[in-house]
């Protein structure tokens, strides 16, 4: 029953569009579709029959589940976000179930040719005779992170049908914008009132994050100097160039496409110009404080470089901080992970803790007085075509939230 429910219910929300968008800078949410989604969980968590559902004008869900106890218990949270990725196109989704999966390539689309092959994509090897919610190979999926907040909500209504599962106050929190970096920033810590919460936004079955990296942005302006091409010598100053040989002094092997685990790295990830003027922008990733400030201050030194070499003011590097190593709020409070890597060994056997090479809300909302690792969801290749989840995945994370629940009464 929990089994198909559970996907009934994920489908349904995967059917809804729910894209944000980088292009709404101080905007929340960036795009009002994604208010179509919190409508629709409002009227859900209502007719569930949790108490103090609202939504509020950023489309920020909140719930609560009542307590069945009356032991005294901390009040904690689960926590996933509404959005997909502005990566890929999140309208329209056709998932598709794959019954006992056979370990061969998935044609997605047979007559345009698109096919997930195990090639590219060997991790489909590890869930061979599972049951896989794939795409059309015209869209994302959206487990990232529906299926969060499809094991969330599944988890309550298991919960509500089995009394006999004693847990104290139980809240819910639903965000938009995370995928563009904004999920944390007006969540109500205060009126969510949890001492400590998870989020359900990880990625492979029986994963525990409580590491991350610390992040920054870099945007590199450069001036240039325009003159006619033919009267140019010892004139022109080619902003182009100069960009160019700002990247080549970026070192080539701390690359994300070359680097994994702990390795920070710094990522080119735009870049724009003429001979008047250009612009780089670089993210900076560390799981190591001293490392990422190092990292930060190389960025700046090299501008100066720059400057000396074509003169002041000519390149300028502005650095900017995103998020921090929530290791850092988590380490003197071991009883929150701990919990966790119970409940997931209960549902799956395993445990493993392994370091986010990116970043969550969990780790903002850590550094917000709301201590929060991340918890599997179970969905891969997440942001395109090729991504699917594993239902068997999906219901392991659930029941993961089920235990949780359910040690912390303890």
């Amino acid at each position: 029953m929990e089994h198909k429910e559970l996907v009934d219910r994920f489908l349904k929300y995967v059917s809804i569009d729910t894209q944000s968008s980088e292009d709404n800078e101080g905007k929340c949410p960036s795009t009002e579709k994604q208010f179509d989604l919190a409508r629709y969980l409002v009227d859900e968590l209502q007719s569930l029959g949790l108490e103090d559902v609202e939504m509020d004008e950023h489309a920020y869900v909140y719930a609560t589940l009542p307590a069945n106890t009356d032991k005294e218990v901390p009040t904690i949270g689960f926590i996933a976000h509404m959005d997909t990725s502005p990566d890929y196109s999140g309208k329209d989704v056709r998932p598709r179930i794959i019954e006992n999966y056979d370990g061969s390539d998935i044609v997605l689309d047979a007559e345009a040719g698109i096919v997930t092959a195990v090639s590219q994509f060997p991790e489909l090897k590890q869930h061979i005779g599972e049951d896989l919610i794939v795409t059309n190979g015209h869209t994302l999926l959206g487990a990232d992170d529906k299926a969060g907040i499809a094991e969330i909500v599944t988890a309550i209504t298991y919960l509500q049908a089995h009394p006999e599962i004693k847990h104290g106050k139980i809240r819910l929190g639903f965000n938009p914008d995370e995928e563009i970096g904004c999920g944390a920033h007006l969540f109500n810590v205060e009126k969510f009132g949890c001492e400590w919460a998870y989020t359900m936004d990880g990625g492979e079955v029986g994963e525990l994050e409580y590491e991350n990296f610390n992040a920054a942005s870099a945007k590199i302006s450069i001036k240039g100097l325009n003159v006619h091409p033919g009267y140019a010598k010892d004139k022109m100053v080619n902003a182009c160039i100069l960009a160019s040989e700002f990247a080549q002094m970026m070192p080539m092997e701390e690359r994300p496409e070359t680097t994994t685990g702990y390795e920070g790295f710094y990522h080119l990830y735009a870049m724009s110009g003429s001979v008047e003027g250009a612009e780089l922008t670089y993210i900076i990733r560390d799981h190591n404080r001293d490392k990422f400030e190092a990292r930060k201050q190389f960025v700046v030194d090299l501008a100066q470089k720059m400057c000396e070499k074509y003169g002041e003011g000519m390149v300028t590097a502005t650095v900017k901080d995103q998020y921090y190593n929530m290791l850092c709020q988590l380490e003197d409070k071991p009883h929150i992970t701990d919990i966790a890597k119970r409940a997931i060994e209960e549902a799956c056997g395993h445990c493993d803790v392994v370091a986010i090479r990116g970043g969550t809300d969990g780790a903002q909302l850590s550094f917000m007085d709301l201590p929060c690792p991340n918890i599997f969801a179970g969905g891969l290749n997440f942001h395109g075509r090729h991504e699917f989840v594993p239902i068997q995945s999906m219901v392991k994370a659930m029941m993961t939230v089920v235990n949780i629940c359910r040690i912390t009464a303890e």
